[in-house]
C-alpha cells in the first residue's frame, strides 16, 4: 500500500487489487486534495485495468523503465507498474508526499551543476542514472535522469532533469536547447535549460520548486483529460484550450501562454507537442491555477522527415498555415484577431532570432551537423507562416537529401 501525505497529513491510501487500482481518501477535506483531477469530493476512485493517469505521470518510460524492468523482475520475479511507483514514492518530491510499504525514503549524494556540465560523459550519465534510480519518477522515452544539484549562484540544493541522446537522435541536446531559446525569446515562460561543457546533456531545472521551498501543484494535460500515456497523442489543441480555460483562473493570460506555445511547436517543427508536453501549476490552496512553463520542445523533423503535429487541429495533423493558427487563437484562446496576430509575429520574430542564433552557432560549430538542417526547416516555416499540406513533402525531400548527405 501507498499513502498519501498532504502538509504531513495523511489523505489518502492507493492500493491494487488483482486488475483494478483504488484511490481512497481518508481526511475530507477539499484542500488536501491530491491534485486537480482528484478532488477531495468523493471517497473512492476506482480504475479498472489502467494505473491512475496522475499518478502514472511519475512512471518511467522508455530508456528508465528497461533499467528498472531489468533490476526489478532479478529481485522480484516480475515487474509492474504499481511495483514501480511503490519504489520510488518515498523520494517523489512534490506538494504531496508518498510512503510506500516496499521503500523508504533514500538519502541522496549531492552533486553540484558544475559537476554535471563539466563531465558529460556517458560513464558520468550512468554513474547519475545509477545513484539517484530511486528518483526517477519522471515520464518520457530519452535518456534522462533526475539528479539532486547544488546551485552556487543561487546558494540553493534543488531537482534537475539531466538529459543525453542516443544515435537514434544524435545532438539531441543541442536541438532542444536552441528550441527553447526561441520560445524563450517569444516571451514564453520556460524552463530552465543548459548545454554541458561538450553538448552532451541538457540540464533542466524543475520549475515546480518555489523560492520559499513549498512546492506547486503540477499537473499534465493528459492526466486532467483522464487519459493514460498511451493516449498521448490522442486530441486536439482545442481540446487543451478548453481543459485550459476550465481549470486556470487567469484564464486570458494563460490561454495567451498556451496559444504562442502551439505557434511555436509549429514554427520549430516539434511533431512532439503531444498531451504530456502541456501542463497546468497550482498553488497549495488551489486558489491560483495558471498555465506551466513549457517543456520538451524540439525541432523532430530533422529525426522524421515526413513528421506531422502530434495532435489534431482543426481536426486534421498537418502544418496549418498562418491563417489556421489565427483563427485557433481567436476561436479557442480568447484572442481577438489582433492580439492573435500581434502574438503570432511575436513567434515569428522569435524564430527569425533563432535562425540567426543557429547561422553563427553552427559556423563556430561545424559539428552541429543537424543545426543546418534545423536552420532550413525553421527557414521553411518563415517562407510559408507554417507549412502546408502543400510544402510539406518538398521539405521531408529536402531534409532527406540533408539527412543522406549528414
Amino acid at each position: 500500500m501507498v499513502e498519501i501525505y498532504h502538509n504531513s497529513s495523511l489523505v489518502a491510501h492507493f492500493l491494487q487489487d488483482k486488475k483494478q487500482y483504488l484511490i481512497e481518501y481518508q481526511n475530507f477535506n477539499l484542500q488536501n486534495s491530491i491534485t486537480l483531477s482528484l478532488p477531495n469530493t468523493k471517497r473512492l476512485y476506482l480504475y479498472e485495468y489502467r494505473f491512475p493517469p496522475f499518478l502514472e505521470s511519475f512512471l518511467p518510460e522508455g530508456y528508465l523503465y528497461e533499467i528498472f524492468k531489468n533490476l526489478l523482475s532479478k529481485e522480484y520475479g516480475r515487474v509492474d507498474d504499481y511495483l514501480i511507483f511503490s519504489l520510488l514514492a518515498p523520494s517523489i518530491e512534490s506538494r504531496v508526499a508518498f510512503k510506500s510499504d516496499l521503500s523508504e525514503g533514500v538519502e541522496f549524494p549531492l552533486f553540484s551543476v558544475e559537476d554535471v556540465i563539466n563531465n558529460d560523459s556517458n560513464d558520468f550519465f550512468n554513474r547519475l542514472v545509477e545513484t539517484f534510480l530511486k528518483k526517477n519518477a519522471i515520464s518520457g522515452v530519452q535518456p534522462k535522469s533526475v539528479a539532486l544539484l547544488q546551485d552556487k549562484e543561487q546558494l540553493q540544493t534543488k531537482e534537475y532533469i539531466v538529459k543525453t541522446w542516443g544515435e537514434e537522435y544524435p545532438d539531441l541536446a543541442r536541438n532542444e536547447y536552441f528550441c527553447m531559446q526561441v520560445a524563450k525569446k517569444a516571451g514564453l515562460e520556460s524552463a530552465n535549460v543548459t548545454l554541458s561543457k561538450r553538448n552532451r546533456f541538457l540540464i533542466v531545472e524543475k520549475f515546480t520548486l518555489k523560492a520559499s521551498g513549498e512546492f506547486y501543484g503540477f499537473e499534465e494535460i493528459c492526466s486532467l483529460m483522464d487519459k493514460n500515456r498511451d493516449s498521448k497523442y490522442s486530441g486536439s489543441y482545442e481540446q487543451i484550450a478548453k481543459i485550459i480555460y476550465s481549470y486556470t483562473t487567469n484564464k486570458k493570460e494563460s490561454l495567451l501562454a498556451f496559444y504562442k506555445s502551439v505557434v511555436i511547436n509549429y514554427l520549430v517543427k516539434n511533431g512532439d507537442a503531444h498531451l504530456k508536453n502541456f501542463g497546468l501549476l497550482f498553488d497549495d490552496d488551489f486558489k491560483q491555477i495558471f498555465y506551466s512553463p513549457v517543456y520538451d520542445i524540439v525541432n523532430s523533423v530533422v529525426y522524421i522527415h515526413k513528421d506531422k503535429p502530434a495532435l489534431m487541429l482543426n481536426g486534421k495533423k498537418v502544418w496549418w498555415n498562418k491563417e489556421t493558427l489565427v483563427k485557433f487563437g481567436q476561436k479557442s484562446c480568447m484572442l481577438s484577431l489582433k492580439e492573435a496576430e500581434v502574438a503570432f509575429q511575436t513567434c515569428v520574430d522569435a524564430l527569425k532570432w533563432g535562425i540567426e542564433e543557429l547561422k553563427e552557432y553552427t559556423k563556430q560549430n561545424p559539428d552541429f551537423k543537424i543545426g543546418k538542417m534545423m536552420q532550413e526547416s525553421w527557414e521553411e516555416s518563415l517562407k510559408t507562416h507554417v507549412l502546408n499540406n502543400e510544402t510539406t513533402k518538398e521539405l521531408a525531400d529536402e531534409l532527406t537529401r540533408a539527412w543522406a548527405d549528414y
